[in-house]
């Protein structure tokens, strides 16, 4: 597996939880009953853990400094996007815990940030897969892109500990029959 073969697969999971919560907005839109704090909860770990920690850790710790220098105005606008990403998360867990305190008065606002953070993060992921993934073949060698891939696996290890991703798979299954199916 390539590190751009690698980082494909997350956005398919990436992309997944951002349809599920694309799904919750539209319910607490339409002012229907919110399911636990629990699965909005979860939802933000999975955000913050594997998308942040995880796939962007990945990214910024490895792959972008490979890169930078043939690609540095590409990789500063992808950096720029996932800090502004980790703002929205921020702004959706602070309504979170709002809407905790003051029972759910305050859904609109967490709408509002998931909304943008899904607009982002949608063209943000087409923007690697479609412009940077591709060119990765040409800019590092077989061996380079070994290394990377192994250094993907040990930073995942590291930063978010055994068994983690796969369990953020096994939510991503359990909230897609609650909500897409």
């Amino acid at each position: 597996m390539t590190p751009a073969e690698h980082l494909k697969e997350e956005h398919e999971g990436i992309t997944l939880m951002l349809r599920i919560l694309e799904k919750v907005c539209v319910k607490m839109e339409a002012k229907e009953e919110i399911d636990p704090f629990d699965r909005l909860e979860k939802i933000m770990e999975f955000f913050k853990i594997f998308v942040d920690q995880c796939h962007h850790g990945k990214e910024e710790d490895l792959l972008f400094p490979v890169i930078t220098p043939m690609e540095q105005k590409l990789i500063g606008l992808l950096l720029r996007e996932h800090s502004q990403g980790r703002s929205y998360v921020r702004a959706m867990g602070r309504e979170l815990t709002r809407m905790k305190k003051f029972e759910g008065l305050t859904w609109a606002e967490f709408a509002a940030n998931a909304q943008k953070y899904i607009a982002l993060m949608i063209q943000h992921i087409r923007k690697e897969d479609n412009v940077l993934f591709p060119m990765l073949d040409g800019l590092l060698g077989k061996k380079k892109q070994m290394e990377l891939v192994e250094g993907f696996e040990d930073l995942e290890r590291k930063k978010i500990g055994e068994g983690v991703h796969e369990g953020f798979h096994k939510l991503l299954h359990e909230l897609k029959e609650i909500y897409l199916d």
